[in-house]
Formats: C-alpha cells, sequence, structure tokens
C-alpha cells in the first residue's frame, strides 16, 4: 500500500481535504449555542432540556477523540475518515429535520460522535503530510481553521438563525460534506506502515472509556446549574466518572491492544505538553465563554456586536499563525510558547480594569493582544508535544491531545460560571452594606431619582419603591463588573502559572530542508 508521498499527490490538495471536515467540525461545536432560545420554542422544550442538545454532542465527542488511533487501525484510516465525514453530514440532515427534542439529542450524540475523530485525524495526516522541518508550519495551517471555528461559528449561527431558521445551521454542513468525501476519496491514501489489524477487541476499555468521559462530561456541563455537590445526580456522576476512569487507567496499561494507548504518557515532553494544552483550553474557553457574556448581560450589546468584539482578535490569531509557524522552523518553540503566555496573561490583565462606562475599542484591544498571544502558543505548542511521536502512534496521540483542549475548557467555562455567580453574591453583600437610609450619597440619589419619577406623573408611594429598585439594579450591575475584574485576573494567573512546565517539554529537532536539486 503506498503513501501520499509515494502517489505523488500535492500536500496543499491533503491540507484542503483534511481542513474541511475539520473546520466543519469546530463550527458546530459553537453553531448550535445562538440558536438555542429558537429550537426551545419550536420544540417546545424546557430551559434545561434545551442544554442537553450542547451537552450530548461534547459528551459523545469527547468520548471518540481518544479512540481515533484504534478506530484508524481497526477499519483503516481512509475508510474510517470518509465514513466520519458521511455519517457527521447524514446527522446534520437528520438534526436539521428533527421533529421533537428527543429526536434531536439522539442525532446530535450521533453527529458528536463521528466529528470526535475529525479533528485528530486531521492533524495526523497533517503532521506526517509535511516533512518535519515544515512541521510547524503545517501545525500554523491547521491552527488557522481551528480558530476559523469559534470565530465564525456564534456569527454565522445567529446570521442564519435570524435570517432563515435553526435547522439551516445543520444543513449547510451538507455541501461541505459531500466535497470533503469525494476529495478524500481521491487524495487521501493510508500510510504502509499503519496496516488494518485484527485485534482482540478492548470491551472493558470501551466501555469504562465511555462511561467515564460520558459522565464527567455531564458533571462539567450541568454541575453549577445543578448547584454542584449539592445535588446527588451530580455526586453519583461524578462518582461513576472517578471509579471508570480508574479502572479504565488499570485496564489500558495491562491490555495487549489498548483502545487508548496511555503508555504515550511514559513520555514527559508528551505529558507536559498536554497539560499546559489544558491549561490552555481552560483559559480559552473561558475567555471565549465569559466576554459576551459581560457584553451582552452589562452592556447591552447584542450577538452581532459581541461578536464584533471577538472577531478582531480571532483575526490576529489568523494573520500571526503563519509567522509563527515559519519562525519555529528557526527557533526553539518553547520560547515562543513562553512568550506566547506572556502576552495572553496581560490581556488577562486589561480585561482585570473593564468599567461599565468602557467603550468598544477598550473591549477590542485586548482581545486583540489575547489574539496574538492564543497565536504563539498553539501552533508550536502543538508541534514540539507530537514533534517526539512516532508516526504509528500519531493518531493516538493527536486524539488525546484534543481530549486534554476539550476537557480543560469544559474545566474552564464550569469554573468561570461557578465563580461568577458566587463573586456576584459576595460582592453584591459588600456593595449593599453601604447602600442604607443612612448614607447621606444615597440619601441624595433616592431624592433625585424619585423626584425624577414623580416629574413622569408616578405618585410619591410607586416613586419611592422606582427609585430604590433603580438603585438595586446599579448595585447588581456593579457586583458583576466586579465579578468578572476577579475572574479575568484569575485566568491571567492561570497562564503565567503554567509557564514552569515549559521545562519538562523536550526540546525540538532542528531539521534542515533537503537541498536544492541541481
Amino acid at each position: 500500500m503506498k503513501t501520499a508521498e509515494e502517489k505523488n499527490v500535492n500536500k496543499w490538495l491533503i491540507t484542503i481535504t483534511v481542513m474541511l471536515p475539520a473546520i466543519m467540525e469546530i463550527v458546530d461545536t459553537s453553531v448550535a449555542n445562538v440558536a438555542l432560545p429558537h429550537m426551545q420554542g419550536s420544540l417546545n422544550a424546557g430551559t434545561d432540556e434545551i442544554t442537553w442538545v450542547l451537552t450530548s454532542y461534547l459528551v459523545s465527542n469527547a468520548v471518540v477523540l481518544p479512540m481515533t488511533g484504534w478506530l484508524a487501525r481497526m477499519f483503516g484510516r481512509k475508510r474510517f475518515l470518509i465514513t466520519c465525514i458521511t455519517l457527521f453530514t447524514l446527522a446534520s440532515l437528520m438534526c436539521g429535520a428533527a421533529p421533537t427534542l428527543a429526536l434531536l439529542i439522539f442525532f446530535r450524540v450521533l453527529q458528536g460522535a463521528a466529528g470526535g475523530a475529525l479533528i485528530p485525524m486531521s492533524q495526523a495526516i497533517m503532521m506526517e503530510t509535511f516533512p518535519p522541518y515544515q512541521q510547524g508550519m503545517a501545525m500554523a495551517i491547521f491552527g488557522v481553521g481551528a480558530m476559523f471555528g469559534p470565530i465564525i461559528g456564534p456569527a454565522l449561527g445567529g446570521w442564519i438563525t435570524d435570517n432563515m431558521s435553526w435547522r439551516w445551521i445543520f444543513y449547510i454542513n451538507i455541501p461541505i460534506g459531500i466535497v470533503a468525501v469525494v476529495m478524500a476519496s481521491f487524495f487521501i491514501y493510508d500510510p504502509s506502515y499503519l496496516k488494518r489489524t485484527k485485534v482482540s477487541i478492548d470491551y472493558w476499555g470501551l466501555g469504562l472509556l465511555t462511561l467515564g468521559l460520558g459522565a464527567l462530561q455531564i458533571v462539567l456541563d450541568k454541575g453549577q446549574q445543578e448547584d454542584w455537590f449539592n445535588s446527588p445526580f451530580i455526586i453519583a456522576s461524578s462518582a461513576v466518572s472517578f471509579l471508570s476512569l480508574l479502572a479504565l487507567l488499570y485496564v489500558e496499561l495491562t491490555h495487549p491492544h489498548p483502545i487508548v494507548n496511555l503508555r504515550l504518557f511514559k513520555n514527559v515532553s508528551f505529558s507536559a505538553g498536554n497539560l499546559v494544552m489544558f491549561a490552555v483550553g481552560f483559559c480559552l474557553y473561558s475567555s471565549i465563554m465569559l466576554i459576551p457574556l459581560f457584553l451582552q448581560t452589562l452592556m447591552g450589546y447584542n450577538a452581532t456586536m459581541a461578536g464584533m468584539v471577538l472577531a478582531p482578535g480571532g483575526v490576529a490569531t489568523l494573520v500571526c499563525m503563519p509567522f509563527v509557524g515559519a519562525v519555529i522552523q528557526r527557533y526553539d518553540g518553547r520560547k515562543v510558547v513562553f512568550l506566547g503566555l506572556l502576552i495572553a496573561a496581560s490581556s488577562m490583565f486589561i480585561m482585570q480594569g473593564f468599567t461599565l462606562e468602557a467603550a468598544y475599542r477598550d473591549f477590542v484591544w485586548p482581545r486583540v493582544v489575547l489574539g496574538v498571544g492564543l497565536a504563539m502558543i498553539f501552533v508550536p505548542l502543538t508541534t514540539v508535544t507530537l514533534a517526539t511521536i512516532s508516526r504509528e502512534e500519531m493518531g493516538n496521540a493527536t486524539g488525546i491531545f484534543s481530549l486534554l483542549r476539550n476537557i480543560g475548557g469544559s474545566v474552564g467555562i464550569a469554573i468561570s460560571a461557578t465563580l461568577l455567580a458566587r463573586y456576584s453574591q459576595f460582592y453584591q453583600t459588600s456593595l449593599v452594606a453601604h447602600v442604607t437610609p443612612y448614607n447621606p450619597l444615597v440619601q441624595s440619589q433616592l431624592r433625585m431619582l424619585k423626584g425624577a419619577t414623580m416629574a413622569r406623573g408616578m405618585d410619591a408611594a410607586a416613586a419611592d419603591k422606582t427609585a430604590l429598585a433603580i438603585i438595586y439594579g446599579t448595585v447588581r450591575k456593579q457586583a458583576y463588573m466586579l465579578s468578572y475584574n476577579r475572574i479575568f485576573f484569575v485566568v491571567g494567573l492561570a497562564f503565567l502559572v503554567i509557564i514552569p512546565l515549559l521545562l519538562l517539554l523536550k526540546k525540538p529537532q532542528k531539521h534542515a530542508p533537503p537541498p536544492p536539486a541541481h
């Protein structure tokens, strides 16, 4: 069986082929968020029920990610890739046509399972297609696609939902999926070393992985909503996740053909890289969740305007990534990651200074700084972490790497949502202590507001209540503002805390390009 190189397939054609399904999958992770209220009305569902549209996708996605390498060996990578794209496209069609919430959730599970393998397989194919001296550039191109999804997903979802119907956020995958299947059929080949193998199936590993990661994702996604460990459901899910993952460790380390090759973690550089990526996922996803939430709840921005604040940061990442890819071909990638972490942390400390009087430009430029920092983290970190992995294990390694990023993101979102709720209560209690009838500032403010409302024809009793309500509303907004400031500071610290882990990363070998042919 010949490799793509032996077949003389253009590496840029392979790049486009694997980027199409990867972008489609990344966009679908975030595209449904903005359409939830429309789905809720259309399918007659409650707020708690409709969030399962997101949770079901994330759970099945997380379960498939780490077993990608094993599945590719079982079925052959080309066949498995085409099957995943086909299933993802069909599941998208069924999601769009779903008449009930139960069916929509069922098809989202299928969509997440089919999509879970697309990112690690695309990454593995690109790492193999480009020669070692160009792998930094390969990951830069992949990073452009990976960052394109979170930028365009919410904006595209909002526009389609407002102008067409929420069902079209799923239907748009169909033409992309068809093109991706045709291109994969022509341009993707199984490498000679990745032979299909008939091995004993690790049923215990498969079951424990599904149970452990599925329960973990549910805990992270529903924890704040269910009030964490005050909920028997969350306690039970946590216990199931912990025991399953503990048992999975034993099973996978003793099985001759494990479904997830945990022995890869013996490689210190790979382990450290995954830990750094977990923390980067934590910081990235929490900041992407916090900024639009802050703008829409406190600043009165609509979804489109909030997207316009995030977009310049995404553009900064896209512009920087190719330059970063070129830089790490010549310089130590670990130093670039170090600089990126410092820049990302400084952007969070700038955001810590946000106020309710801030203008659009005040929100945009720290987001641009963060975008530059992320470009300097994502590409070299991926390249350095995967540089020491053999080609045979690349599918396993990219699956684990993507899983750690996603779980880091889920943990980041869960912790940020919890801190926001807890800090807002703390700051509200602190501020209310100063809003008393004995405070002269409060008395004058109440008199002014009461006079203004009575001038509009309101009687004295109603004017009193309105003035108090306005004061209370101001206190609540300020309490939330202080909460966001504190969390931005915490996320900035998280970027700095992971810097020592870079010392565990192995210095990448310098690969010179081949001499020019005469």
